[in-house]
């Protein structure tokens, strides 16, 4: 392209109507919803899965980590898709891969099938929150962002209450493989939800423009991390989820069961209890929200205080305070939404979608990293004859410690 050619506009489409949005809204967070169920059905599936396919504690970080490896994986292609094609197009192209991995789930006769599966869930289920938060950006004011977004995090919350005492119950009364298929229902019934429901408007271009190639977006996604502000936000990202996901999404169940005796049902109990947690947690920190002047120094102070509960998960080994220990994680995961509004500040509206897609993909890839890179712990710590809850708890007491650090000292963004 010469030098003195604009590039190719990337189309806008025009906000909805108020109460179209939040219609539209509501069937994309259920595709959310499902999305959560599904990063958080290791939790209460380690234990039989574990049995049934003589598992070790790495092999359930792999189990684990493969749909957030493929989740973010995809986000570089998931954000582009959203910003050329819009949220419509994206996600009910990419959702019907959700549904079959998860009936491959519920019928593997192998560990590598099962493993397959959550490859396709994570493909399927990759634009299930980009396209909820970059909706947001463009048919919300800017400064309601952070309190619709910390409500739309909430609702796609429920989605992991399934995965507490019901999924429990579910596998008790059934089995394992029962539960992947209610989920394979559940998430057809959300897709059709969007494909009634969701009807962006048209994307809008300038006068003169034509729709940006695929290259040049490409193009363009990678000069994100040639921005110096970029690698603090990616750094970060990548460990306050994982630290949640990793906690709910796989050791919980785990650690109650071998290092207190709980039941599988009595596990579920405190899953369902810390998702509820987790679901107000976002709507109290996206109504509090300090503001772009303060965000950060919150943002930091929370991250430390993540770290605090899992050093004090590391070293406690009184199931009542490792119950408060993990309730207390999860409402304090509702900081993370200030961590969306940071990324909507720190790049134009034009970048949205692409800035949200490298967000997230930082975060999933993070939680693949930490599942995985946590059963190796495990593992080791086993073999050692240690305690491998307490070499998990604290490995990830000690990355958030040194990525809160490295958020506050990296480069900021611009100050506009």
């Amino acid at each position: 392209m010469p030098r003195d050619t604009p590039a190719p506009a990337t189309p806008t489409p025009a906000p909805a109507a108020p109460g179209t949005a939040i219609a539209m809204l509501l069937a994309l967070t259920a595709g959310f919803a499902m999305s959560q169920a599904f990063r958080t059905v290791a939790a209460i599936l380690a234990a039989p899965l574990a049995q049934d396919f003589a598992l070790s504690p790495q092999a359930l970080g792999v189990f684990a980590g493969s749909f957030h490896f493929a989740f973010g994986a995809m986000q570089l292609f998931m954000g582009i898709g959203i910003d050329l094609y819009g949220v419509r197009r994206t996600v009910l192209a990419a959702f019907p891969l959700c549904i079959a991995g998860a009936l491959l789930s519920a019928v593997a006769p192998s560990y590598g099938l099962l493993v397959l599966g959550q490859v396709l869930i994570g493909v399927g289920c990759a634009p299930a929150f980009l396209v909820c938060t970059v909706f947001i950006a463009r048919h919300f004011p800017a400064q309601r962002f952070a309190a619709v977004s910390g409500v739309s995090m909430a609702l796609g919350t429920l989605g992991m209450l399934f995965t507490g005492t019901p999924l429990a119950w579910l596998v008790e009364q059934w089995s394992w493989r029962a539960g992947f298929g209610v989920l394979a229902l559940l998430s057809l019934l959300a897709w059709g939800w969007i494909w009634r429901s969701v009807h962006e408007p048209a994307p809008l271009l300038a006068p003169g423009t034509q729709r940006e190639p695929v290259g040049e977006a490409v193009r363009r996604f990678a000069r994100l991390f040639a921005l110096p502000h970029t690698w603090g936000i990616v750094v970060l990202g990548a460990v306050t989820y994982a630290a949640l996901i990793s906690l709910r999404g796989l050791w919980l169940g785990p650690l109650l069961m071998q290092r207190h005796g709980f039941s599988l049902v009595q596990s579920g109990h405190v899953a369902l209890a810390l998702s509820l947690v987790a679901l107000c947690g976002p709507m109290v920190f996206g109504r509090i929200d300090p503001g772009a002047a303060r965000r950060r120094r919150w943002i930091v102070a929370c991250t430390a205080a993540m770290a605090l509960l899992f050093a004090a998960l590391a070293v406690l080994h009184d199931p009542w305070w490792d119950v408060a220990a993990m309730l207390a994680v999860g409402l304090l995961s509702g900081f993370i939404v200030l961590q969306y509004a940071d990324v909507r500040c720190a790049y134009p509206a034009a970048l949205t979608g692409r800035a949200m897609a490298a967000f997230t993909m930082a975060m999933f890839l993070g939680v693949a990293a930490m599942q995985w890179f946590t059963g190796w712990v495990a593992s080791w710590a086993q073999d050692r004859g240690d305690d491998p809850f307490a070499a998990v708890m604290a490995c990830i007491a000690l990355v958030l410690a040194a990525a809160a650090l490295a958020f506050r000292w990296l480069p900021h963004p611009p100050v506009e």
